[in-house]
């Protein structure tokens, strides 16, 4: 859908992986392709928001009247997105990777005679979508996504309600033609009290349907603001 239905809002998305460099030539990493944020990101501007698109690692095109800043760590992202603020609506659809390596080795790594295992010692990654739910420049809607391989809207909602968040969109991953690496997927989003789902669809349409769900909760805010 194109229109002005977010016109005069700014619009903060995050898409992709995260790598998270062990050495000058490895990395830990995801399967994540970044399609579902840039769709999301190409969605919001079809609709007239101003939209910064934070993207990890990815091969793919920058969507029309956004702008983007490239980023490859949890904790270049972590950055890129605080930077951005204040804005109206926060979508994190990336795949921020967990743990990162404590050290990361000036030389590659190689192989010791006689040692047959290496360890590595990983440490948290900063929360972003916590931490921009928490933050003194709130966006009006932070919404988060949750890829899940079974008791999705267990996970779902306990991340919906730790995280603080407004909304989280939530797929199961691991199976044929959804999610990772897809070009289509299906979505539930949840809400404190309430769900909808959305596809099997293509990922941007999929995008214009969840904001079809921005807009609602938005405007039910709003009215919420009004008569107290």
């Amino acid at each position: 859908m194109s229109g002005t239905s977010l016109a005069g809002l700014r619009v903060v998305v995050s898409a992709g992986p995260t790598y998270e460099d062990i050495d000058p030539v490895r990395f830990i990493g995801n399967r994540s392709s970044g399609k579902m944020g840039f769709a999301v990101a190409a969605a919001a501007a079809q609709r007239g928001a101003q939209v910064v698109l934070v993207a990890g690692p990815v091969s793919l095109a920058t969507p029309a009247g956004v702008t983007r800043i490239d980023v490859r760590s949890a904790a270049q992202m972590h950055a890129a997105v605080f930077a951005q603020l204040p804005a109206d609506i926060y979508i994190g659809a990336a795949a921020v990777a967990d743990y990162s390596p404590r050290e990361v080795a000036t030389g590659k790594i190689k192989k010791q005679a006689g040692r047959d295992t290496l360890t590595l010692e990983l440490v948290r990654t900063p929360d972003i979508l916590a931490e921009v739910a928490a933050h003194a420049s709130r966006p009006r809607l932070v919404v988060g996504f949750a890829a899940e391989t079974d008791n999705v809207e267990g996970y779902a909602r306990g991340k919906l309600a730790n995280k603080r968040l407004d909304l989280i969109a939530a797929n199961r991953v691991g199976i044929a033609g959804s999610g990772f690496e897809s070009d289509d997927n299906a979505l539930t989003v949840y809400w404190s009290d309430g769900a909808r789902a959305l596809g099997p669809a293509p990922k941007t349409q999929l995008a214009d349907e969840l904001f079809d769900l921005v807009v609602e909760r938005l405007a039910g805010a709003a009215g919420k603001e009004r008569h107290p």
